[in-house]
């Protein structure tokens, strides 16, 4: 399973402003909502259930905030990068400034868990953070997500 798999230059925001992880939370779920069909309560709601597990922070500045939705017919991702980092409770007490949210259908149980190893693979390399943090436009953001040659 690659990336773009996952994403598209649609689905890819730098501009997402949030000054918490509702309110990022929130945000996310409104755009994953226009992108999707689903509900973004729905959306929201799934979300908030997986934090109270355990932060979705994993540290350096990342957060995979994801969740199983029945109205969903296949595997979606959302990239955002941040103006400035938030608090999120991330596993590390570092702010959150990249957000990879992974929606998957309900019965999406082995391939849910295959987009969300590789989300991490991929948000692991340094390199590409750097990268990610250096990145203004959502289609540059895009290609450094997709681009297969930076090391992990």
């Amino acid at each position: 399973m690659e990336l773009a798999d996952l994403i598209s230059p649609e689905t890819v925001f730098a501009d997402l402003k949030a000054t918490s992880k509702k309110q990022a939370l929130q945000e996310m779920s409104r755009r994953a909502a226009a992108h999707t069909g689903c509900d973004e309560r729905e959306i929201l709601n799934v979300l908030i259930e997986r934090e109270r597990l355990g932060t979705t922070g994993v540290g350096q500045g990342i957060a995979i905030p994801h969740g199983k939705l029945k109205s969903l017919k296949s595997i979606q991702g959302f990239f955002a990068r941040l103006e400035t980092g938030i608090d999120y409770d991330a596993m590390d007490d570092m702010p959150v400034d990249l957000i990879f949210l992974l929606l998957a259908p309900e019965e999406g149980g082995a391939d849910h868990l295959k987009a969300l190893a590789r989300v991490s693979r991929t948000l692991r390399s340094a390199e590409r953070c750097e990268r990610l943090r250096g990145t203004e436009d959502s289609d540059a953001l895009f290609a450094v997500l997709t681009d297969d040659t930076v090391a992990a």
